[in-house]
This record gives structure tokens, C-alpha cells and sequence, in this order.
């Protein structure tokens, strides 16, 4: 049965997701990448499709802004879909120099300053394990496709870096989002697997950044990776 934030079909949503914050993200990705893709979700204008990708079938789908909207679209793929696998494909601030605007990075380590785990896995986590198994087929692709991946701790806040110094002035960062660690402590709940690849879109050390557009159709690379990672997915 449907659940409240999603309407598709059981069945209709495949084994493998790749999601963006950003809906139309996905509808970009469905439309350029994806062989028969059909529009199985639009509640709250949250897209998903589901198509193939050189013969493996994928759905791609938006989870919003923070770890509670991806946290309720991930733990709903999990449980009640039957997901095993998703991957996000999404942007982030870097804090760092050696990690300049536009560079593809593969999550290596994921923390939060938020007590969110207290909520989800009833203890106090701040740092969660990763999967290296998808990690290593991740930096697999990149390889293949001649696409360089920087690998990083991403540290997931509650609220948009960007308007706050007290965030923003934190040496002990490297790579800042809002998402990772909401959808790890998800796949670590229900023992499904993730993975994280980010776009670097802004940074402390620089006054550049990609622009909205850019955001939505531009982070070419990264889906690339990801695109290609689901063929040595089972």
C-alpha cells in the first residue's frame, strides 16, 4: 500500500535508489539518463521514477531538504518497499582547500553535531560506518570513467551552514550537508545499505559557487559515477 509521502505501486520501485534533495534533479536525471522511465511518485511534488539504466532497473527519486525529509522517504524505501540500496547524489560546502567548487566526493567517514540518533536508533551516535563494499564500486566507476573522486568526512547539520558563523568558523570540518547521516542511521536501523556522493557547490575558503541551475542539471559527474555503480550493484 501507498504510505503518506509516496504513492507508487509496490513493485514499481526498484531495488536500487538514487536520490537528490532536489526533485527536479531526479526528473533531469530520468529524462537524460534513463531508458522507459515512468513517473511513479509525485506527492508533495517529490519525484520518483523508475526506468533502466543500460538494462538494470533503477529508480531515481528527490528526498528534500534535512535529515527528517530524507529520513522519512528512506526509511519508508526500506521498509516498505523493499529497497536494499540507496545512494545519494547531492551537494555540499567545503571547508577546506583541498576540496575546491565543483570536485566529486565520496563520503569515506559520516558524523553530525545533532542528537538526531537518539530519535532514530535510541542511543547518542555521532559517527556512523560506512559501506565499503558500495565505496569501492563507487571509486570503480570514477576510475573507469576517468573521473576523479576525493574522498572526505562529511559532517551532516541541522541548518543551512551558510547563514551561520558559529558553522561556518568550525576548522574541525571538512566537507558540510544536511542529509548523509540521517540516511545512514536509517540503513544502519533496518540493516540496508547506503552510500553518499556530494558535489562541492560552495566553500568557506572561496566566493564562488554553482549556480541553482547548475545544481539541478550541471553536477553531471557525480551521476555519471553513481549512474554507472549500479551495473556491479546486485
Amino acid at each position: 500500500m501507498p504510505t503518506p509521502h509516496n504513492e507508487a505501486i509496490k513493485g514499481s520501485i526498484a531495488k536500487i535508489v538514487l536520490m537528490s534533495g532536489d526533485p527536479l534533479r531526479a526528473k533531469y536525471i530520468a529524462e537524460k539518463y534513463l531508458e522507459n522511465s515512468e513517473l511513479v511518485n509525485d506527492v508533495r511534488g517529490m519525484y520518483a521514477y523508475t526506468g533502466f539504466y543500460k538494462g538494470k532497473r533503477i529508480t531515481v527519486m528527490g528526498h528534500g531538504m534535512g535529515m527528517p525529509s530524507i529520513g522519512i522517504y528512506s526509511y519508508e524505501l526500506f521498509k516498505f518497499y523493499d529497497v536494499d540500496v540507496i545512494i545519494r547524489m547531492g551537494s555540499c560546502g567545503s571547508y577546506n582547500p583541498t576540496y575546491k567548487i565543483g570536485d566529486t566526493i565520496l563520503t569515506n567517514k559520516v558524523k553530525t553535531i545533532s542528537n538526531i540518533s537518539k530519535e532514530i536508533l535510541g542511543e547518542e551516535i555521532y559517527e556512523l560506518p560506512i559501506h565499503e563494499n558500495i565505496n569501492e564500486k563507487l571509486k570503480e566507476s570514477a576510475r573507469d570513467l576517468g573521473i576523479e573522486l576525493k574522498e572526505a568526512c562529511v559532517t551532516t547539520v541541522d541548518v543551512f551552514d551558510v547563514y551561520f558563523e558559529n558553522i561556518r568558523n568550525n576548522k574541525d570540518f571538512e566537507i558540510v550537508e544536511m542529509e548523509a547521516f540521517g540516511l545512514f542511521a536509517m540503513a544502519k536501523l533496518l540493516n540496508k545499505k547506503c552510500a553518499c556522493l556530494l558535489t562541492v557547490v560552495d566553500g568557506t575558503f572561496s566566493e564562488d559557487e554553482i549556480s541553482p541551475e547548475d545544481r539541478e542539471k550541471k553536477l553531471d559527474s557525480m551521476i555519471k559515477v553513481t549512474l554507472e555503480t549500479t551495473l556491479k550493484l546486485n
